[in-house]
C-alpha cells in the first residue's frame, strides 16, 4: 500500500497523537505504543517506508530533529540545581554514568561482538533513562517520596549528560577512524568549534532575550531558528560538530542567572513531544523484521548486563555514604528504563557511520539499542509495582495536596496543613503569587500544572489530592480534567464558581468534588482573608464535638479534618454533624468577630 508524502506525514502525526493519548490514559510510557505502531506500519504491513518516502531528505530531517531534542534537554541542565537535588542524584549522574558505561562497554564487546569503539558508543547511548519513561512508572508505583524524587531527577539530569557523552564518544571514534595520524587535532577541532560556537550563540541568544530585541510572540520561533542555524553553521565549519554545539548552547542558557526561559522550555517541550513521537515511529518502521533475531543470545546477554549488573552496581556504589536503606537501593537498582533519546541519537549515528563504511556490525547498533529500550521498559513497567510492594517501600495512599492558585487563602491554608505534616505544593502562573509563597517557605511550582513542563518537572511524590482554587476560570476546568485521570474524580476538588459567574464558565459538577460547600468561591474565600479572618485548627473530642464548635464559632467555615497525617477535605455533599469526627482536628476559617467573642469569653 503506497501513500503520498502528504498522506504519510498526516498519518504519522495522527498515530503519534494516538500513541501519546494511549500512554497517558493507561499510565504507560508512550514509547511502548509508539514502538508497536512503528513496527506495525513499517516491517509489519509495509505501509510506511521512510527511506523510500523521504529519500535523501531523511538524514537531514533526523539530524535537525535530534538537534532540537538535544537542545531542549540541555536547557534543563542547571549546575546549581544538580547540586541541590541531593547526594544520591549527584552520584548517579556522575559515578553511576561511569560505572554503567564501563560495564555495558564490556558487555557489548564480549557478548555482542562489537569492536571497542562501537561498544563504547553503544554504551554511551544507553546510559540515559529519561523523564518521559520514568514519570508514568512513578504514577503507578507510588514509592516513598524520596525514592520517587531521586528517580525523577536522575532521569531529567542524566538525559542531556548522557547525550553529551554519546556525542563526544561519537566525535572521538569518527576522528580516530578517519584520520588516525591527525586524530587528536581533528577531535580538538570538533570540540573547539562546538564549545566556541555554542558559547558565542548562547551569549547572543541571552542578550536578545534579556534586552527584548524581539517581541514576545517571536521569542520561541527566534530561539528555534537560531538553534537550527547554529547547528547547520557548526557542521559547515567543522563536520560533525553541530550536535555538540546545540548541546553547549542549551547548557549555557540554562546556567545564566535571571534569564527567563520558562515559555521557551514549554514551547520546546511541546515541539519535542511531536518530534520524538514522529521520529520514533519513523525509526521503528526502518527496522528490519529480522533485526532482533539476528542479535541472538548476545543481545539478550547485553540486556542482562544492563539490567542485572550495570544498574545495581551503579546504584550501590552511588549510594555509599547516603542514608538509603538496602531496600531503597534494591528498588532503585531495578528502575532504569531507557528512553526515546537513545533511539533517536543512535539511529542518527548509525546512518552516518554506515555511510562512512568504517565499522563492521554497525547494522546491529540500532536494533540493540531498541532491544534495550523494549526490554527495560516492558520488564520494569510490568514488575515495578510488585517489586515495590515486596520491598515495602510504597507510601500507601498519598495525603499531600497540589493546590492550583497561590492566593492569600491557599497560602494560609498550606501553612496550617504543613503544621500537621501534610505536604502541599502551590502552583500558579502569576510570578508575584509564587514569589510571596516562596517568601513564606512554601513548596511552589511556577507554571500551569497541566502543562508538559509540569509533567517532567513538577514533583508529585507524596501528592494524592488536587485542589483547584485559582481565579483563572478558563484554566481551572483544564487542570481538573487533567488530574482526574491520575487521581480519580473523588480526589480532585474545585471551588464553586459563584452566583455571578458567566454561564460559559459554569459546569455541572459532582457535589463530592465541590470544595467546602456550595457558594464557597474564590472571591468569598479571599474576601474573608482580606477582612481579617484566620485559619485555625480545633481538636474534636468526646467532650468538645461539632455541636460545641458551632456554639463557639457560629460563623466559621469548615475546610477539612486532619488526623495523624491523614487529610479529609470537606465538600458540598458532606454534613459535618453526620461525620465521625472524634479524634480528628477540624481546620476552619474563623471570622474576626468570632475571635473577639472568644477573647471576651
Amino acid at each position: 500500500m503506497e501513500l503520498s508524502i502528504a498522506a504519510s506525514l498526516a498519518l504519522i502525526g495522527l498515530l503519534s497523537l494516538l500513541c501519546q493519548l494511549i500512554g497517558w490514559r493507561l499510565h504507560l510510557p508512550a514509547i511502548l505504543p509508539l514502538l508497536l505502531v512503528g513496527l506495525t506500519v513499517g516491517p509489519g504491513f509495509d505501509i510506511i517506508d521512510p527511506d523510500a518516502l523521504f529519500g535523501d531528505t531523511l538524514f537531514p530531517l533526523i539530524s535537525l530533529g535530534v538537534a532540537i531534542i538535544l537542545f531542549e534537554g540541555a536547557l534543563t541542565l542547571n549546575i546549581q540545581e544538580i547540586r541541590g537535588h541531593g547526594r544520591m542524584v549527584m552520584n548517579l549522574v556522575t559515578v553511576g554514568i561511569v560505572v554503567t558505561w564501563t560495564c555495558v562497554t564490556l558487555g557489548a564487546h564480549f557478548l555482542a561482538g562489537f569492536d571497542w569503539a562501537l561498544a563504547a558508543l553503544f554504551s554511551a547511548l544507553v546510559v540515559v533513562t529519561g523523564p518521559t519513561v520514568i514519570a508514568p512508572m512513578l504514577k503507578s508505583v507510588h514509592p516513598k517520596a524520596e525514592l520517587g524524587r531521586i528517580l525523577r531527577w536522575e532521569g531529567i539530569i542524566i538525559d542531556p549528560i548522557g547525550a553529551l557523552l554519546a556525542v563526544l564518544v561519537y566525535e572521538f571514534i569518527v576522528s580516530s577512524a578517519e584520520a588516525t595520524e591527525h586524530m587528536f587535532s581533528a577531535l580538538a577541532m570538533v570540540i573547539g568549534v562546538g564549545l566556541g560556537l555554542g558559547i558565542i550563540a548562547g551569549i547572543v541568544v541571552a542578550e536578545v532575550l534579556k534586552r527584548n530585541w524581539v517581541p514576545h510572540y517571536l521569542r520561541n520561533i527566534t530561539v528555534l531558528t537560531i538553534v537550527l542555524g547554529v547547528y547547520a553553521l557548526s557542521n559547515e565549519l567543522q563536520e560533525e560538530s553541530g550536535l555538540l554545539t546545540v548541546t553547549i548552547l542549551g547548557m549555557w542558557l540554562a546556567n545564566i542567572k535571571n534569564l527567563e526561559l520558562d515559555d521557551i522550555i514549554e514551547f520546546k517541550e511541546t515541539l519535542t513531544v511531536l518530534l520524538i513521537s514522529g521520529l520514533f515511529i519513523l525509526l521503528a518502521s526502518r527496522l528490519d523484521s529480522n533485526a532482533f533475531t539476528e542479535l541472538g543470545w548476545g543481545g539478550v546477554g547485553v540486556l542482562g548486563v544492563v539490567m542485572f549488573i550495570a544498574r545495581p552496581l551503579s546504584v550501590w556504589l552511588s549510594g555509599i555514604g547516603t542514608d538509603l536503606t538496602a531496600k531503597d537501593k534494591w528498588f532503585l537498582s531495578w528502575i532504569a528504563p531507557r528512553g526515546i533519546v537513545a533511539a533517536a541519537v543512535s539511529s542518527l549515528f548509525a546512518i552516518k557511520l554506515d555511510d562512512m563504511g568504517l565499522f563492521e556490525g554497525i547494522d546491529k547498533l540500532v536494533p540493540l539499542v531498541f532491544l534495550m529500550i523494549i526490554g527495560t521498559v516492558v520488564a520494569q513497567s510490568l514488575t515495578a509495582r510488585l517489586w515495590a510492594k515486596f520491598l515495602g517501600i510504597t507510601q500507601g495512599k498519598p495525603q499531600g495536596v497540589l493546590i492550583f492558585g497561590a492566593t492569600s487563602f491557599t497560602r494560609e491554608f498550606a501553612k496550617v496543613l504543613a503544621k500537621h505534616k501534610i505536604k502541599t505544593i502551590l502552583s500558579d502562573t502569576n510570578w508575584e503569587s509564587i514569589r510571596l509563597s516562596r517568601m513564606e517557605n512554601l513548596n511552589v511550582y511556577f507554571g500551569n500544572p497541566a502543562s508538559s513542563h509540569a509533567e517532567s518537572h513538577l514533583d508529585m511524590s507524596g501528592i494524592g489530592k488536587v485542589m483547584v482554587a485559582s481565579p483563572y476560570r478558563q484554566t481551572n476546568p483544564i487542570v481538573s480534567m487533567y488530574y482526574q485521570n491520575d487521581f480519580g474524580e473523588n480526589s480532585v476538588y474545585q471551588l464553586s464558581v459563584g452566583e455571578n459567574t458567566h454561564e460559559r464558565y459554569k459546569v455541572d459538577r459532582n457535589p463530592n468534588e465541590v470544595l467546602f460547600g456550595d457558594g464557597v468561591s474564590y472571591a468569598k474565600l479571599n474576601s474573608l482573608m482580606a477582612t481579617g479572618s484566620t485559619i485555625k485548627s480545633t481538636p474534636l473530642t468526646e467532650s468538645f464535638g461539632v455541636e460545641q464548635f458551632w456554639q463557639r464559632n457560629p460563623k466559621a467555615l469548615p475546610l477539612c479534618l486532619v488526623k495523624e497525617g491523614r487529610l479529609w477535605l470537606l465538600t458540598a455533599n458532606e454534613i459535618l454533624e453526620e461525620l465521625e469526627t472524634e479524634g480528628w482536628e477540624l481546620i476552619s476559617v474563623i471570622p474576626p468577630d468570632t475571635e473577639q467573642q472568644e477573647l471576651v469569653a
